[in-house]
């Protein structure tokens, strides 16, 4: 079987160049100096250069080369019942910028590299522009916010709108670029900016608890801890060696049935969205393959992910990705900021007889990718021998967990405030194939179901060809759900494919 951990030597990383050398050979073996204490994660003096958080690096290289807008994360929230305070609103939203670091944070280009510049509370002009507007007018003045790109370097990553449809019924629209936060730094952002309205209405001043550190905090810590690309035995280095290791010859890029790019260029990015869900009983059936396999339904998931990528690029070498949270520290459970970012796993089809060594290959390659999760992007391209052009990986899949019901929201309607989400109307596809699933459980903490969506680009894929892929992952899934085991070929056969499946089915019938 594959093996992550072998085949370059030690080294140090000359970041110009972008080469791991090896240690040259003495004759006895080097001496690895004994690793300083661990940082402390605390408040500490903030520097005149403070560097991006590796999670930042991707999404500031990605704004620099035009695609700022591609990584807006845009929430749209509407404010009914009670007579909504517009002023309050304002009031609350400038609160929640004092309060939170990275949304008055700008990302300049400096001569020691891209850097965080915070700005101070009293400095802040928060653009919340306030508007009427009809209920036909909602959608397409949603979308306009949410697509309109930012400039790192001198915008504020955040910018807001009241769409106001009546003195009872408003639209806060609120974009934030994803350099200055993730996924579950909406709950935090949310609810603090509910509490702000809430005492803004009532005349008071909001009553939070402290933050017991800012982002800034974060990023040196995170940075003390990896320590220096130019250092040989750093945990930068050391994780560096390893994807530039795991990743070696690997096909640079997947065969996909992609159309024949359009003579007039589109946006590469717009996006289009296919909805899945997948019932309890097969939610159950995955659950017991990842018990029998000591994996979890992620890495269930991922296999059959892979297995479907596989097949639709006539690979046996595939690269897939997730999203890591990186919130590896309790003090961070509360902070606003972007702390996740991608973990590649390249899975080898070829190396697995059936789907028990298959889940076995995923469970280790992901359990190792979870160890050496603050590589950049940007980085790691400059190491791999692959055109700059290319892409790490096209597929990615995401799998979280719901959140229970939102104290916040209970909070607020108490106070005679209803709180709904307004879709956005904007799909962005940064990656060819992308599945963000969510797993769900009932008040006994039985399997619910798990639903999501598959989004994909229209310049590269038709609607068919994306149909066709949703319903090979949704089949294998369900062969994995009903117990099948036995040899990846049948599930990867590109040809006779609903015979294939169908003798997989009869496999499986007779294997339990």
């Amino acid at each position: 079987m594959w093996d992550p951990g072998v085949g370059i030597g030690s080294g140090g990383f000359d970041a110009g160049s972008g080469v791991l050398p090896a240690i040259a050979h003495t004759g006895s073996d080097p001496v690895c100096p004994r690793p300083p204490a661990a940082p402390v994660l605390a408040p500490r003096p903030c520097p005149a250069h403070v560097p991006l958080a590796p999670a930042q690096e991707r999404m500031w290289h990605a704004a620099r080369g035009g695609r700022s807008a591609d990584w807006n994360v845009a929430r749209a929230v509407r404010l009914r019942g009670a007579v909504i305070d517009t002023a309050a609103l304002r009031a609350a939203l400038t609160l929640l910028v004092a309060r939170h670091v990275p949304l008055r944070t700008r990302f300049p280009a400096t001569e020691r590299g891209p850097a965080q510049r915070v700005a101070g509370p009293e400095e802040v002009v928060l653009d919340v522009a306030e508007c009427e507007i009809t209920e036909t007018e909602l959608a397409p003045a949603v979308a306009a916010l949410a697509g309109r790109p930012f400039d790192l370097a001198r915008d504020l990553p955040v910018r807001a709108r009241l769409f106001v449809l009546g003195p009872e019924d408003v639209v806060l629209g609120l974009v934030v670029h994803h350099i200055s936060v993730d996924g579950r730094s909406m709950r935090p952002l949310i609810r603090d900016l509910v509490t702000a309205y809430l005492a803004c209405r009532a005349g008071t001043v909001p009553h939070w608890p402290p933050l017991p550190i800012s982002y800034i905090d974060y990023t040196l810590w995170k940075h003390e801890q990896l320590g220096e690309f130019t250092d040989e035995w750093s945990r930068a280095t050391h994780q560096l060696r390893y994807w530039a290791n795991a990743l070696a010859g690997r096909p640079a890029v997947l065969d996909l049935p992609a159309r024949a790019l359009p003579a007039t260029p589109t946006d590469p990015a717009a996006g289009a969205l296919l909805p899945i869900s997948l019932d309890a009983a097969t939610h159950a059936g995955l659950l017991r393959m990842a018990q029998e396999g000591r994996a979890s339904l992620f890495m269930v998931l991922q296999a059959a992910f892979a297995l479907t990528v596989g097949a639709f690029a006539r690979s046996s070498d595939v690269t897939v990705a997730t999203a890591v949270p990186g919130r590896d520290h309790r003090l961070l459970d509360d902070l606003v900021g972007n702390f996740s970012d991608d973990v590649l796993m390249r899975v080898r089809l070829d190396r697995a007889a059936d789907v028990g060594e298959l889940l076995d290959q995923v469970r280790r390659v992901a359990l190792a990718a979870y160890a050496h999760p603050d590589t950049p992007n940007p980085r790691l391209k400059r190491c791999l021998p692959q055109d700059a052009a290319h892409p790490l990986f096209q597929a990615t899949l995401i799998l979280q967990r719901a959140q229970a019901p939102r104290t916040t929201v209970e909070r607020a309607a108490a106070s005679g405030l209803s709180i709904t989400e307004v879709p956005t109307g904007v799909v962005r596809a940064k990656h060819d194939l992308e599945f963000g699933l969510t797993d769900h459980y009932d008040p006994l903490g039985a399997p619910a179901g798990v639903d999501g969506s598959f989004i994909y680009p229209i310049a590269r894929f038709d609607d068919a060809t994306a149909q066709q892929f949703v319903a090979r992952f949704r089949a294998i899934v369900g062969l994995l759900a009903d117990g099948y085991r036995g040899p990846l070929t049948v599930l990867l056969a590109t040809t006779g494919r609903a015979r294939a499946l169908s003798t997989a089915r009869r496999a499986t019938r007779v294997l339990v």
